[in-house]
């Protein structure tokens, strides 16, 4: 009989990549994934280790994993391995704190999984930790990898890694520095994708607009260099390459960097046919003194004047964000500055956290740290304020045709929503799941539309 093994994949797109890259190498290796974890042989958890929350989960997945085969849920004699970015931040700790794991593997080995499990059934391992210190690891085009998105929609990964030191954040521990593929090998992967029936393509990397930057010869790329394609392979050369790929797809740009904007940029993808006029741009925070001590690179003039041409160079855009709030030494003024850059910029669509201290950043020393309520009342305000905002930016659309990507049965996308993270076009269930259809809009709740033909919900008296 085949191994079986159940995959838990946990966090953001960029781990379900690597997820995807573990089912393949399975698959490849004879091994059988079930969705069936109590009667799986061996259990893979891919982890995420981002902010508390994150880390949280993943420690509660692997211990009810753990429970399950202690109290006869799951076969005694069950595997369990842990993988991804909580394998390889603490990858000194966990063993010691989890002895109930079989392997732990950091995102450098997510080829090696089959590898891993055969040393685990069979008693052949050495140690149980196979996380290796610095990753280097970049997938290619040819990578076996079983997507487990809908078979419209697709990540691609660009890149691995980041070159920025954002005060508040984990990754560059994690991940490592920046890694581009080849402009090649991604529009390899895209045209396969595409041919095999993708209708969207969604471009991910830690930073997007730094990809290709680190390929460049002569003169290096800097932390505040601009997209610039005289330089070398840029985010902008392959928009114009991808555009050439024959097909109806749309694709999307996702975790772009404020610091790297260029002109350029804004032009490749106002002059696309395939991309669509959606940009994800986390921001962080507009007062000079947070982005300062966040080190972001940037000031709030120079974001405001980002933003500006962007809208004024691609016409329809909208603009995804994401904010952190009650970060150390954030203060009322630094707060309402906030709420006021969001009032005026109505970002069409946006999400705010409050401040995670995670280990071994430059932030995790700062002082003051900020209350928790007072933390919490101020994403409490910022969340109201973006939900109107997105209430009336809703409401805008009612009477317009807008072309969707229906997701599943009466259930659609349009070009401002991305997959998992926004909200939906409700519309005709008898429209085809996977296909393109252009609806009209006739109703609206916050960040959901509803389009002709479809249930709209009665209010609630």
């Amino acid at each position: 009989m085949p191994v079986s093994v159940g995959l838990i994949s946990l966090g953001c797109p960029k781990n379900l990549i690597d997820s995807e890259i573990m089912a393949g190498h399975l698959r490849n290796a004879g091994m059988v994934m079930t969705p069936e974890q109590d009667l799986a042989d061996v259990v893979v958890i891919n982890t995420c280790a981002f902010i508390d929350k994150a880390k949280q989960e993943s420690i509660d997945t692997i211990l009810g994993a753990a429970r399950a085969r202690e109290n006869g849920e799951a076969p005694k004699n069950q595997k369990l391995i842990v993988a991804g970015c909580m394998s390889q931040r603490f990858s000194k700790e966990l063993p010691d704190l989890l002895p109930e794991v079989d392997a732990f593997i950091g995102v450098d080995q997510v080829t090696k999984i089959a590898e891993v499990i055969e040393g685990v059934i069979h008693g052949t391992a050495e140690g149980k930790n196979y996380v290796t210190r610095k990753p280097t690891y970049v997938p290619e085009w040819d990578t076996p990898r079983y997507r487990l998105t809908p078979r419209h929609s697709a990540y691609v990964k660009i890149a691995e890694g980041c070159n920025h030191a954002c005060s508040y954040c984990a990754i560059p521990l994690i991940r490592g520095p920046h890694r581009s593929r080849s402009q090649e090998s991604v529009v390899r992967e895209v045209k396969m994708l595409v041919e095999s029936g993708v209708k969207e393509i969604n471009l991910i990397a830690q930073d997007t607009t730094y990809f290709g930057m680190d390929r460049w010869k002569g003169e290096k790329a800097t932390k505040r260099s601009g997209v610039d394609s005289s330089k070398g392979e840029s985010l902008a050369s392959l928009i114009r390459e991808l555009d050439k790929i024959e097909g109806d797809f749309w694709i999307r740009i996702l975790y772009t960097h404020p610091a790297h904007w260029s002109d350029e940029l804004t032009q490749a993808i106002a002059e696309s046919s395939k991309v669509v006029r959606y940009i994800d741009i986390p921001l962080q925070h507009i007062s000079d003194r947070m982005l300062a001590d966040m080190r972001r690179l940037t000031d709030g003039r120079y974001v405001r004047d980002v933003i500006r041409r962007m809208r004024e160079g691609i016409p329809g855009l909208a603009l995804r964000t994401t904010f952190i709030t009650g970060f150390p030494g954030e203060t009322e003024e630094d707060h309402q500055q906030l709420m006021e850059f969001i009032e005026e910029f109505r970002f069409e669509r946006a999400g705010i956290f409050t401040y995670s201290r995670e280990e071994g950043t430059l932030a995790y020393r700062m002082k003051p740290q900020v209350h928790h309520r007072t933390k919490a009342r101020r994403w409490n305000e910022a969340s109201l304020l973006m939900t109107r905002i997105a209430s009336e930016i809703g409401q805008a659309q009612i009477g317009k045709t807008l072309r969707v990507l229906v997701e599943a049965p009466g259930v659609a996308r349009s070009e401002w929503d991305a997959p998992d993270i926004d909200g939906s076009v409700m519309v005709d269930p008898a429209l085809p799941v996977g296909e393109f259809a252009d609806v009209k809009i006739v109703d609206a709740v916050a960040y959901d539309l509803f389009a002709e033909g479809s249930v709209i919900p009665e209010a609630e008296e």
